[in-house]
């Protein structure tokens, strides 16, 4: 059993957490650019800040619980 961590090996861990964490950022806004093309997004003339409120009530209908539809309200 392992009494003591040395200073050099928690740095190394916190790099490594780092990088991973990098490489999770990284996928995700791939993940969300990709989406976006694809539903025709970047081809729209809307504001960054309009697509952030959009983006948002989006985020909210998901957050509260609302079930998924195909285009309408439940």
């Amino acid at each position: 059993m392992r009494g003591r961590t040395t200073v050099s090996e928690i740095d190394t861990q916190v790099e490594l957490l780092r990088e991973k964490r990098k490489n999770m950022v990284a996928k995700a806004n791939e993940r969300f650019a990709s989406a976006a093309r694809r539903a025709g997004l970047a081809d729209l003339d809307i504001s960054d800040a309009e697509l952030n409120d959009v983006l948002a009530e989006i985020a909210a209908r998901f957050r509260d619980g609302e079930q998924r539809t195909t285009g309408q309200s439940a």
